[in-house]
């Protein structure tokens, strides 16, 4: 069955008329063995499921029992529709909008006394979401739902079973990422049998972001996360559990407590309910035989809060995931003894894997059969404890409404003023979409001595979710963990820092003092009509009434003449010209006076269009008599290799988001040749210099998909550049161009030891020149990302400027993890390297990371559309940066 969006408009009837009304129901259907509609068993050597036949199997359980119904959430990327299967008892279904309503006020704790909450809780019933797929490569997960589902419903009056479904309503999606599941089993499907049976993908398993879908959970940047997100916040459940699969080997299954450190802001109980879950889980493995279970100490942290499976524990929900072991896809393989670590050869039990798993064959059967034994172990886990779950999601909630009503910070400000307004609302939108409540100053207000305008959007902090909101709000210190004294740090398992305010360049403000009752008095929450939440199936971020409410200062076009300049310092400025130069119309760049930043000049767009552009996009435009100065041209290409590269997809996402038009081109194209006939600036995603040039190996994939841009692909891309063209190279893909165009440059951090530098995952603070174009709008100060990130100095014959340089003293690191400041001291982020007549843009870190630093978008932007009589200017402000000497031989160049 469907139930309507939004939800809470038309869940509660469609739930009671399908319960009472549908023949399915009344007369039961046999219930449809997995092997009866797929053709085999999930697990079977050799076959996968699609999505597409996995939801058919799902339909057929929907038709032939009143304990499990299917509720459509929404569409993927690709247009998919994509369900959850809701099991439980047939009264506990029949009384489904009673239970959610339990779960959501527990959830939402505000007016709520502990005895009636014990009350609740009493009644309630464990709300448990479980999935898999997510990683689509990891491809057990996707495939242990369909048996799931099929042996709860099987055994559904074995007294086991009927006390998980009596107690808990189990959220069991199919998959988790179904347009990957597909993706991957088709991909198998075509190979296996063949030599490339194991062969990697060639294209990310789910648009845009493939494996970073589990990076995504704050930031809502692609539908499939506010899709489950939206899903979360209507049903509230205690217990969100996700399967992965890269156990450490030779260990079987990877099981919480996660390793150190993790997240500062997690409420302790919750930490301590999945530490219970974890441990659980492995007694149950234990108990059913099948041994290597492991837990801590192998890598997996929980620093970084933006898995969907573990954001959750900061909205007060015990959400963790689990590591199954996998070889590839559905092959199995034999493993000998003499392929384990010479350290855990002799198979000693330790206290945290105290069975060792001794090798031989593993197969996809296996780690299906794991996974639904750690299901079942937490459902079972769920049952017995329902009523201390409940509660303890409100207790939670209870303890960070009245933390921050005793300490600081009581609130955050964020001012409508900004470098660019928009980036207040689309921060402030995503909170809000996570359920963290925004209120607005409906009048002038003071706080410890400033006055804040009307208008102001306020955090208040005493509510439920606050440690979501400050997780991501305050800058982090990453702690300094060494297996010893001298040795090297223990490095994150993702990143280190990820402030928002600092990533969007956002000014928000924190309460150090409570908020005044008159302060107070003047606030307006921000909830929006519910009445016209939007059931659009992307869940897009103004589809939630509540961040719909948060809107950005008008636009506005000031000034008088025939030409409407725009500041860069606004990323909707290039929505904007990029609308233009669709219809015809004619962009050029304007200089700005001395260091100050240029700004673009538009010409030839009807008024109606443009007065429409500026109050859609709410961008400030000036009218001038000013023509600008070299006009913008925008053949732009972005090279896609066929390693599937998620900062190359990220990069797609950002022009996509941003409306530019551009080609995606592969290595056929780079061996063509003839660059400069097709393309004034072409984009490197961030990749290494050996992945770049050689891609995949021979006889590693089917021929289609061998190679990189490799040696006359080079060729042309240095002909490209001799020419005249612009070649961007963001992050790592910089020092591909310094070893394969022989530019005069070095990377000064290039095979420094861990224990002498390192920076991976944080923001760090650079100083920008504003004057030349590729950095018009930004701030001289600005905060940048940076991951494995080179750091340049400039070697005889250079010709060029800087574009960004770090301090020549202090540490430049505002959030995460920095070791070896020195190595940063006096050189430069960002280099324009002339190269012939055309320029390659070296950029030493991620501008578009994971669709996160606002901030730093521009650059991207800016440096694709500096090509042309643009880039045929000299730019850059005299004096900017001095590289420092070194003691290195320049590369001679060769001829291309």
């Amino acid at each position: 069955m469907r139930f309507g969006l939004p939800f809470r408009r038309a869940s509660v009837a469609l739930v009671s008329l399908v319960c009472l009304t549908t023949p399915g129901w009344a007369q039961q259907a046999a219930l449809p063995t997995p092997e009866s509609v797929l053709g085999f068993r999930p697990g079977d050597d050799f076959k996968l499921a699609t999505y597409e036949e996995s939801l058919a199997y799902f339909r057929r359980l929907d038709q032939a029992s009143d304990r499990l119904t299917l509720v459509e959430v929404g569409k993927t990327s690709e247009g998919r529709p994509w369900y959850v299967a809701l099991i439980s008892s047939p009264e506990n279904l029949k009384n489904i909008e009673r239970y959610r309503g339990i779960a959501e006020r527990l959830a939402h704790p505000t007016g709520l006394t502990d005895v009636e909450a014990h009350r609740l809780a009493r009644e309630g019933k464990a709300f448990v979401d479980i999935s898999g797929g997510l990683h689509a490569s990891e491809v057990a997960g996707a495939q242990h739902t369909i048996q799931l589902a099929y042996d709860l419903l099987a055994s559904a009056e074995e007294p086991k079973t009927k006390a998980i479904l009596d107690n808990v309503i189990l959220f069991l999606w199919p998959s988790l990422n179904p347009d990957g599941q597909s993706i991957v089993a088709n991909w198998y499907r075509e190979n296996v049998g063949t030599p490339y049976e194991v062969s990697p993908l060639h294209e990310l398993y789910q648009k845009y972001v493939g494996h970073d879908n589990n990076r995504d959970a704050y930031m809502l940047n692609v539908p499939e996360s506010r899709v489950v997100s939206r899903t979360w916040r209507h049903w509230e459940p205690q217990v969100i559990y996700v399967h992965h699969q890269t156990a450490p080997f030779p260990t079987r299954i990877w099981l919480p407590p996660f390793a150190e450190p993790i997240a500062t802001r997690v409420a302790g109980l919750m930490s301590r309910e999945v530490n219970a879950i974890g441990m659980l889980i492995a007694q149950g493995l234990e108990a059913n035989g099948q041994v290597g279970a492991t837990h801590m100490g192998t890598g997996f942290d929980a620093w970084y809060p933006g898995y969907i499976d573990y954001m959750p524990m900061l909205q007060n929900i015990a959400s963790f995931w689990t590591e199954t072991a996998l070889y590839r896809y559905a092959t199995p393989h034999f493993y000998t003894i003499d392929e384990f670590p010479k350290s855990m050869r002799d198979l000693r039990a330790g206290t945290l894997y105290a069975s060792p798993w001794p090798g031989g064959w593993w197969r996809l059967r296996d780690a299906v059969d794991y996974m639904r034994t750690a299901s079942v172990s937490v459902l079972d886990y769920a049952a017995k404890y329902r009523e201390e779950l409940l509660y303890n999601r409100y207790q939670a909630g209870r303890d960070a409404i009245h933390r921050y009503e005793r300490e600081p910070p009581y609130a955050y400000f964020v001012l409508q003023a900004q470098h660019d307004p928009m980036a207040a609302a689309e921060l402030l939108r995503r909170l809000a979409f996570n359920g963290i409540r925004v209120s607005q100053l409906g009048t002038d207000a003071t706080h410890e001595g400033a006055t804040y305008p009307s208008g102001t959007w306020v955090i208040p902090m005493n509510q439920e979710f606050a440690e979501l909101a400050r997780q991501v709000l305050e800058a982090q210190e990453y702690p300094d963990l060494r297996e010893y004294p001298d040795g090297p740090p223990e490095q994150p398992y993702d990143a280190a820092g990820w402030t928002l305010p600092y990533q969007m360049d956002v000014r928000v403000i924190a309460a150090k003092e409570p908020l005044s009752n008159g302060f107070r008095a003047a606030l307006v929450p921000l909830t929006g009509d519910s009445a016209g939440a939007s059931a659009a199936p992307d869940a897009p971020l103004t589809s939630n009434p509540s961040a719909a409410a948060i809107v950005p200062p008008p636009g506005r076009i000031t000034g008088a003449g025939p030409h409407l300049a725009l500041d860069p310092a606004e990323n909707n400025a290039f929505r904007f010209l990029n609308r233009a130069l669709g219809v015809g119309g004619t962009v050029r760049f304007e200089p700005g006076t001395g260091t100050a930043s240029g700004r673009y000049v538009v010409a030839g767009v009807a008024e109606d269009k443009v007065a429409h552009w500026v109050e859609e996009l709410r961008v400030h435009a000036v009218r001038s008599t000013n023509a600008g100065g070299a006009l913008v041209r925008s053949r732009i290409a972005e090279y896609k290799p066929w390693r599937a590269s998620m900062d190359e997809g990220w990069t797609r996402w950002l022009f996509d988001q941003y409306g530019f038009s551009y080609a995606t081109i592969t290595n056929t194209d780079f061996q063509a040749g003839e660059l400069g006939q097709r393309f004034d600036a072409i984009l490197l995603a961030s990749d290494s210099p050996r992945g770049l040039r050689d891609g995949y190996a021979k006889g590693s994939v089917p021929p289609r998909y061998e190679g990189g841009i490799g040696d006359d692909g080079v060729r042309a891309l240095d002909v490209f550049v001799r020419n005249g063209g612009t070649l961007i190279c963001l992050n790592a893909s910089s020092d591909f161009a310094i070893e394969q165009l022989h530019l005069p440059v070095k990377n000064v951090v290039a095979g420094l030891d861990s224990k002498e530098f390192f920076a991976s995952g944080s923001i760090l603070e650079v100083s920008v020149d504003p004057a030349h174009p590729v950095m018009a709008g930004m701030s001289e100060r600005a905060r940048v990302f940076v991951e494995d990130s080179p750091v340049f100095t400039t070697l005889e014959g250079f010709e060029g400027v800087a574009l960004a340089k770090y301090q020549a003293e202090g540490s430049p690191r505002l959030s995460g993890y920095l070791l070896g400041e020195k190595h940063l001291q006096k050189y430069a982020a960002a280099l324009d390297v002339h190269h012939g007549k055309g320029h390659v843009i070296l950029l030493g870190f991620r501008p578009q990371w994971r669709g996160q630093p606002f901030g730093t978008f521009r650059v991207v932007f800016n440096a694709v559309l500096f090509g042309g009589e643009l880039a045929a200017k000299q730019w850059g402000t005299a004096g900017f940066w001095s590289a420092p000497p070194v003691s290195v031989k320049p590369v001679a160049a060769k001829s291309p």
